[in-house]
């Protein structure tokens, strides 16, 4: 399994923000635009929790 990399998962969300925000993206794009950010938003969440808990086990 690939780890994860957090700042190509935020380079990825700006990205999607900037389609979202075109008004020529279609509507069935932005669908899939969201769901995708969710994916990627959750991901970058559970990264963050296993960070927090390392950090706190260390300490």
């Amino acid at each position: 399994m690939e780890e994860f990399d957090y700042a190509k998962a935020v380079e990825e969300l700006e990205a999607i923000a900037s389609k979202v925000e075109d008004p020529q993206t279609g509507i069935d794009d932005i669908e899939k635009y969201i769901r995708r950010s969710e994916e990627l938003v959750e991901a970058c969440r559970a990264y963050l929790r296993g960070v927090r808990t390392r950090l706190d086990s260390m300490s």
